[in-house]
């Protein structure tokens, strides 16, 4: 089995805000990320595709195609917006690093044609990041860890 990452750099800004806490409960609880008004990162994405490459082209998948699909999916969806306000994809969701990367995972998933899609790996900061797998107990459903 051979594994091979491509990574997304991309900006993006968000608030933490759960509508069903109080003022105070949301600002005990997510401090300084709670400012409606947001905060930015600049996000890295590794999104890793595992396979047997193929005889005739020596290749897992094509890195152009995943290099396209990570564009239009994640690139187009996600880069220079406000993650609250203009991802549909995470409508009804704190924008948290776990969150976003399970999205993600659904998006990419069923594009992935060669090879399967082993790890999507989101980097808020250089010392945070969230992993997405699928959990091998519940026949491919997305398991997100957590903070790392």
């Amino acid at each position: 089995m051979i594994r091979i990452t491509r990574k997304l750099e991309f900006s993006a800004a968000h608030f933490y805000h759960n509508p069903s806490f109080s003022a105070e409960e949301n600002r005990r609880v997510f401090g300084k990320c709670n400012n409606p008004h947001g905060h930015g990162h600049n996000y890295v994405l590794e999104v890793t595709v595992a396979g047997e490459p193929d005889p005739t082209t020596g290749m897992v998948l094509d890195l152009k195609e995943l290099k396209d699909i990570l564009q239009k999916e994640v690139g187009e969806r996600m880069d220079h917006r406000h993650l609250n306000y203009e991802v549909p994809e995470l409508a009804g969701q704190i924008p948290t690093c776990e969150n976003i990367v399970a999205v993600i995972w659904r998006l990419l998933e069923p594009k992935i044609t060669q090879g399967k899609l082993d790890r999507v790996r989101l980097y808020e900061s250089p010392d945070l990041f969230a992993d997405c797998t699928a959990d091998p107990g519940s026949n491919g459903s997305v398991h997100a860890g957590g903070r790392a």
